[in-house]
This record gives C-alpha cells, sequence and structure tokens, in this order.
C-alpha cells in the first residue's frame, strides 16, 4: 500500500502542470478505470464502484471525442490508441500518451 502511494507522489508531483490537459485527464480516466475494472473482478457485487465506473467510461469518451476535433485525429484512432495502451495491464503514462498523439496528429496532417 506504501509503495502505491509513494508512486502516485511522485506522478503528481512530476505532471503538476499538466493536470488540467485533456490528454492527462484522458490518462487519468484509463488508470481509474483500470483499478476500477480489477477491483470489481473481486467484488462483484459493489453496485457503486460499478456506477461510478460507467461515469468515468462516459467522461472519458467526451473527452476523446472532443480531442479527436481538437488535434483533428480520428475518434476511432484515438479509440484504438487507448485499447492498446490498455492492454499492456500497466499505468498508462502522460508522456507516452502525448507522444503517441502527436505522432497520429503528424500522420494525419
Amino acid at each position: 500500500m506504501v509503495k502505491n502511494a509513494f508512486i502516485s507522489i511522485i506522478s503528481q508531483e512530476e505532471n503538476k502542470k499538466n493536470r488540467g490537459s485533456v490528454e492527462f485527464q484522458v490518462v487519468s480516466f484509463t488508470n481509474k478505470i483500470q483499478r476500477l475494472t480489477s477491483h470489481l473482478k473481486l467484488h462483484k457485487k459493489d453496485y457503486l464502484s460499478q456506477r461510478g465506473l460507467l461515469k468515468i467510461l462516459g467522461k472519458r469518451q467526451r473527452l476523446l471525442a472532443y480531442l479527436s476535433k481538437k488535434t483533428r485525429v480520428d475518434y476511432k484512432e484515438l479509440k484504438e490508441l487507448i485499447d492498446r495502451l490498455e492492454n499492456k495491464k500497466t499505468r498508462v503514462h502522460y508522456k507516452e500518451f502525448k507522444e503517441l498523439i502527436d505522432q497520429l496528429e503528424k500522420k494525419t496532417r
């Protein structure tokens, strides 16, 4: 438990200036979704967590739609990128996500 708290403190200090960006919010929602899905695998009748997961999924979907308009990258490509990052089974990092979005944006220009 202490290890996770230490990691989250480091990541918060590292990304203080980026917290409001859409990319950072998408990454943090993705990490929350991963955490909640693993929680729901253990606690199948936790309906409050299930409701929270659905809310976060909706927020992330709206942010991805906004990001696709802002960066002129197709929504499907962004969704595929998120799926690839989620399949890694590790935390998604802001810098990695931002670099991948920049690469997709350069392709579409």
